[in-house]
């Protein structure tokens, strides 16, 4: 555990605050990736105080001039510590990610939740999207669960189906059908992406498949080392994926329905080699990039 040096600091430290700062710090020291939803050391020594300590992420400030006792600044201190040295992202550590405001359970056979498309979700997809004709929706490799478990939320009439070909993925997202009390509207299927699903039509079908081309892969810091490499990788240019869902989606979409996909860094490769396909790329307010939005009579 600690050395001695360290048990001397931490006797100066009493405080959320006085925590929040330390475990930053360390971060920094260790040199630490940040990609899992947190954008700083701050933010994620923030969310590991609060959350090791069973408090909100939402506790107001006021608070966090609140001493610890001896057993909660060990409790502190192992969490930071564990972040360290095994390089886990802080959702992984706490099994819990968050996805457009809200929470979901989350393991290592899962992918973090940080898809930009939660943006897209809070505002109903418009103005590609009317929301009131939206009544079936298909979240494809959908990991968690999260997508489309917010969809429901997004959408309250609305049926939706939840894809993997992952059965343990489809396992956490079952847990959080449950915790997020959605059964009667949400089911989860499992399936390599359409095949499954046969006879099944859309309104809108979302979809954050694996999209890291080789090179990426190859370099990876170790946090996303984590998760599971099958929703990461999608051959050396990253579409090996894509391009299956944009050969099948049609068949599964309704005269009027919407493709939303995220590609990330593998949009210039699209772009490259489907010149003449018609993606509208979304700009995003709170930063992301990489998702596409398509009709279901652009997809001939």
């Amino acid at each position: 555990m600690l050395d001695h040096t360290d048990n001397s600091e931490i006797k100066h430290l009493q405080t959320l605050k006085d925590f929040m700062r330390w475990g930053a710090s360390q971060f920094m020291r260790a040199d630490l990736h940040f990609g899992h939803g947190m954008a700083t050391a701050l933010d994620e020594a923030v969310y590991l105080v609060l959350r090791s300590l069973h408090l909100p992420v939402d506790t107001p400030e006021v608070y966090w001039d609140g001493r610890l006792t001896p057993v909660e600044k060990q409790i502190v201190v192992n969490i930071i510590q564990k972040r360290i040295e095994t390089r886990k992202p802080a959702a992984y550590l706490m099994r819990e990610g968050w996805f457009a405001g809200l929470p979901f359970y989350i393991n290592e056979s899962v992918l973090v939740p940080r898809s930009p498309i939660a943006e897209l979700v809070q505002a109903q997809f418009q103005p590609w999207v009317d929301a009131d004709e939206v009544h079936d929706v298909l979240d494809l490799c959908t990991g968690c669960g999260c997508i489309g478990i917010a969809c429901a939320y997004a959408f309250p009439d609305a049926q939706v189906d939840l894809s993997d070909i992952s059965d343990e993925a489809l396992e956490v997202a079952r847990i959080n059908i449950e915790r997020h009390d959605v059964g009667a509207r949400v089911n989860a299927v499992q399936s390599d992406l359409f095949e499954n699903l046969q006879n099944r039509k859309y309104d809108l079908i979302v979809s954050n498949p694996p999209y890291v081309d080789a090179e990426d892969m190859a370099c990876l810091p170790d946090e996303f080392k984590h998760e599971p490499a099958m929703a990461l990788e999608a051959g050396v240019d990253g579409l090996d994926i894509t391009r299956r869902i944009l050969a099948a989606a049609k068949n599964y979409l309704k005269p009027n329905g919407v493709l939303v996909v995220e590609v990330g860094n593998s949009q210039c490769h699209l772009q490259e080699a489907m010149p003449d396909v018609p993606f509208q790329w979304v700009e995003f307010e709170n930063g992301g990039h990489g998702v596409f939005v398509l009709f279901a009579e652009q997809l001939d």
